[in-house]
């Protein structure tokens, strides 16, 4: 069983900034990709952004230039800097994890989810 566990989110300004994180746990053999998207009210879940194993990072066009991803050393905790934010922005926002937990069994794992509202 993996598990991915969520912080950060909450309220900020036009402009403002705010950080979330995931940490994976669990039965980890191996992480493909661990990432974000999110789902605004009325649209359809978006991948924000994503790391993968090597290193490569994507981004959704709306955000590249005011978001990072990154991770810690243990490759378990990715990180979502989020800059320069806008109304567009609100939506909840969850932790996508492709992971591994033995030599042949992968899945495609979510976080609980964390409400971003950007709003003056």
């Amino acid at each position: 069983q993996v598990h991915l566990v969520e912080s950060g989110g909450g309220l900020a300004q036009p402009g403002g900034s705010l950080t979330l994180s995931c940490t994976a746990s669990g039965s980890i053999f191996r992480i493909v990709a661990l990432g974000w998207y999110r789902q605004a009210p009325g649209k359809e879940r978006e991948l924000v952004a994503q790391v993968n194993d090597g290193g490569g990072i994507n981004y959704a066009d709306s955000v590249k230039g005011r978001f990072t991803i990154s991770r810690d050393s243990a490759k378990t905790t990715v990180y979502l800097q989020m800059n320069s934010l806008k109304p567009e922005d609100t939506a909840v926002y969850y932790c996508n994890g492709y992971i591994y937990e033995d030599i042949r069994t992968w899945n495609a794992y979510w976080g609980q989810g964390t409400q971003v509202t950007v709003s003056s």
